[in-house]
């Protein structure tokens, strides 16, 4: 065993994403591949929202020697929020709705696969993002010390969406109910400016991304320069306020050249301040869950948490 970690808590969300009625028996298989190796595994089921956070943190102050992390984006935010700080690797085997960490670390779509390859994986310490409400501006969703994010974060468009998104149809239909909130954003949203402060300079933008990762969600790459294993975020703004400019940047998103848009800038910081310009709400987001409202600011925070990653050859 690569990294020597004979103890693990795997963390899953029983309701994550589609395939629910095979996730029991792949992660049944997934610890009968782990003790083979001589991993001890013991199972967790999240029970509610935030729920994965108190049990990573217990996990923590049990000086356990791993945490496995099945689920979407949002468990694995959860996750990390319980872990930031701490000693304890997370490891990852890849369910839920998109899952931006699977793809930027290569991790395969099959639990059972995923499971045996965590063995000979290495242990690689990295820096998180932070989202921190200004202005006393925080929610149950955004707490006021802020909340920690592994892949990606933003606000505009992207925040309304998020904010948006029913709850229940996600539950039922996964991505699909992303493509139905944003359709319904397509007709309805009217572009509100923030005031972008972030490395010596000052700009009005429509829409942040704050990348960690270069995935996005879904098959879209946007901060393209960013890096799990830098000490940075890469930032992309989008100054255009009408729909039809916003419209034309989705086949050059797809082609991947969103950067020769006009209204597009990107750079590369270690944090930046994003305020309402004016008196309409922007809505923000964090690895794709809600996070409620500007002011905010996203904020690097270095060797904040172990992953698990596989070695790539």
């Amino acid at each position: 065993m690569r990294h020597g970690i004979r103890d693990a808590l795997l963390i899953y969300n029983p309701t994550s994403g589609g395939r629910r009625h095979r996730r029991v028996g792949e992660i049944e298989q997934a610890v009968e591949i782990l003790s083979a190796a001589g991993m001890q595994v013991e199972l967790s089921p999240t029970t509610e929202r935030s729920s994965a956070t108190a049990t990573a943190r217990r996990a923590v102050a049990e000086r356990r020697g791993m945490v496995i992390a099945c689920g979407g984006d949002g468990t694995i935010n959860e996750i990390v929020n319980g872990l930031a700080g701490s000693d304890v690797p997370m490891a990852l085997l890849p369910a839920g709705t998109a899952n931006i960490l699977a793809k930027e670390l290569g991790v395969p779509w099959d639990i059972p696969h995923a499971a045996g390859l965590i063995p000979l994986s290495e242990v690689r310490r990295i820096a998180l993002g932070l989202a921190v409400p200004m202005n006393g501006n925080h929610s149950a969703a955004m707490p006021m010390h802020g909340r920690y994010f592994l892949s990606v974060a933003g606000a505009g468009p992207d925040g309304a969406i998020v904010n948006g998104v029913d709850e229940g149809l996600k539950k039922k239909a996964g991505i699909f109910a992303y493509w139905v909130e944003g359709m319904r954003q397509v007709f309805g949203y009217t572009f509100p400016e923030m005031l972008v402060t972030s490395a010596g300079r000052e700009h009005k933008a429509t829409i942040i991304v704050a990348g960690r990762t270069a995935h996005y969600g879904g098959p879209f790459k946007i901060t393209t320069g960013a890096s799990l294993y830098e000490n940075s975020f890469e930032f992309l703004t989008n100054s255009k306020k009408s729909r039809a400019s916003y419209l034309m940047c989705l086949p050059a998103l797809w082609m991947g050249r969103l950067r020769s848009m006009d209204g597009i800038e990107a750079w590369k910081a270690t944090e930046t301040i994003c305020e309402p310009a004016g008196s309409e709400p922007v809505f923000a987001q964090v690895d794709g869950e809600p996070a409620g409202r500007l002011p905010m600011a996203f904020r690097i925070v270095p060797d904040a948490l172990s992953i698990v990653a596989p070695v790539l050859h």
